[in-house]
């Protein structure tokens, strides 16, 4: 009796074929779903990068802007009176009300003792709105006769995720807007000139709690930020639990007290560790000085 056959194969050979079929088959489905959590992670990564300097762009020309004083007006500047607040202000390991007055009215942080960083500038122009040359962080114009406000802060958008929002006025009342999603930890140091006269060169850094204490807000000439932001899914193929020093490790050592600036992603809610991270920081010269 004659083996049975296949189009002149043999039962062997046929089997042989088959296996060698699913074989090809699970090896081009493991790179189909390798090559597609490596797109998805390459994918995070860039917004990542995109998001972390778009915030760090935004923050940094409002820092720029803040302290301004408007020359051309008549008369002596107002922001020139002792009795005035100060242009740079801040609050550590706290978040505010979008609708709030300023940063009057603090509340308990959102994610890892996230700060909160408010600046006032002279605005320029006349009408409701200047004439466009001085504007908040929402992108509203500031009149002449008015300080403009650009606060940022950490909130939570109605999906439950942390993202850092500017708060600012407009001529309706107060509002906020979201520039980035996805944070960690936002935190800000201020450098102060303790110099007698000031030269603006910062001498040390200082958090908002002890810049606060030492009464020296009229004295901060450089901001330090930090920011640490997370993707959208768990891309990550590793599974370490990594360390993030937001302004360094000396600095975290240094200063146990100052929660959110040593992020531990093993302290993190399990269905978000394998998220990609990444830390965006940056130090920035006030354009004026009202010390």
């Amino acid at each position: 009796m004659k083996p049975a056959s296949f189009g002149g194969w043999g039962v062997v050979e046929f089997l042989i074929a088959v296996a060698l079929g699913l074989l090809v088959t699970l090896l081009a489905s493991g790179m189909l779903v390798a090559a597609g959590s490596n797109y998805r992670h390459h994918s995070d990564t860039m917004w990542l990068n995109d998001g972390g300097r778009y915030a760090l762009q935004v923050m940094a020309q409002a820092i720029r802007q803040g302290a301004y004083i408007n020359w051309e007006r008549d008369g002596v500047p107002p922001e020139l009176d002792p009795a005035m607040p100060a242009s740079v202000d801040g609050l550590d390991a706290a978040t505010i009300a979008r609708n709030s007055e300023g940063i009057s009215a603090p509340l308990p942080p959102v994610v890892a003792g996230s700060d909160v960083l408010a600046l006032r500038f002279s605005g320029s122009g006349d009408g409701a709105s200047g004439d466009g040359s001085s504007v908040n962080c929402g992108g509203f114009g500031v009149a002449g006769d008015t300080r403009g406000w650009s606060i940022f802060y950490v909130g939570a958008d109605a999906d439950g995720e942390p993202e850092l929002r500017c708060k600012y006025r407009s001529a309706s009342g107060w509002g906020a807007d979201a520039v980035v999603r996805g944070v960690d930890s936002f935190q800000v140091l201020y450098g102060v000139d303790t110099d007698m006269p000031m030269d603006g060169v910062p001498n040390v850094y200082l958090n908002a709690t002890a810049v606060a204490a030492a009464a020296h807000w009229k004295r901060v000439c450089t901001i330090k930020l930090a920011l640490l932001l997370h993707g959208e899914g768990n891309t990550r193929l590793d599974t370490v639990s990594a360390t993030f020093d937001l302004f360094g490790a000396a600095y975290a050592d240094a200063h146990p007290g100052d929660i959110g600036a040593r992020v531990l992603e093993a302290d993190l809610p399990p269905a978000q560790r394998l998220r990609p991270r990444g830390i965006f920081s940056a130090t920035v010269a006030l354009r004026n000085r009202d010390g």
